[in-house]
């Protein structure tokens, strides 16, 4: 009786999601840690302890990777965060890196955006959005800046947190950060634009 063993067919389904999982998992994280320009095909699928040829069957290329990456974080977790508590779930993403199931879209935004056109045109629509989101949190016609001013905090804060690893911003506990970030900008998305109005007399 012949016990050679058979020529294996493709993956099983099962199997196969599990592998595209994976894959998306090691390239959320290493696009984060090293940026999407320095993170190699190679180094993705090693990290997956998958066959690269895998990852282009199920992606295409490094670049449908990307545009999965941040789908299946930054704009799942648009979609699936209230308006109103977007900024404090962005800002506990990127404060809290390490922790399981954190989305990392944000880390991902901050270490590619503006290295390379072909991940460019994917984040800044992935920056476009949140802008959007923020936006609709203020009545005033200036909604999109402070969106924006809102934005460069929150960005500006994980290049310090973890792009330059600045203390003690870097080791500091999320909740004192949360808390000292969301208190300040209280009121910010419902302030008149014209500022506060003094008192003649004052």
């Amino acid at each position: 009786m012949d016990e050679s063993p058979r020529p294996q067919s493709a993956e099983r389904p099962r199997n196969a999601a599990a592998t595209r999982l994976r894959l998306l998992e090691a390239a959320g994280d290493l696009f984060a840690e090293r940026g999407y320009e320095r993170t190699t095909v190679r180094a993705i699928a090693e990290r997956a302890g998958a066959n690269q040829a895998l990852l282009f069957r199920y992606f295409g290329s490094k670049h449908g990777l990307l545009t999965e990456v941040v789908a299946r974080g930054g704009l799942e977790q648009l979609h699936a965060t209230a308006p109103e508590d977007l900024y404090e779930t962005a800002l506990r993403s990127l404060l809290t890196r390490s922790a399981e199931g954190t989305d990392r879209s944000l880390e991902v935004y901050l270490r590619s955006v503006g290295r390379g056109d072909e991940a460019s045109a994917t984040l800044r629509e992935l920056g476009g959005a949140y802008q959007k989101v923020l936006a609709g949190l203020s009545a005033s016609d200036d909604g999109a800046l402070r969106a924006d001013l809102a934005m460069a905090w929150l960005l500006g804060i994980g290049l310090m947190r973890t792009v330059a690893a600045r203390e003690p911003l870097a080791g500091a506990d999320p909740d004192t950060v949360c808390r000292l970030v969301l208190g300040a900008l209280d009121g910010f998305w419902t302030a008149p634009a014209d500022g506060p109005r003094r008192d003649e007399d004052g």
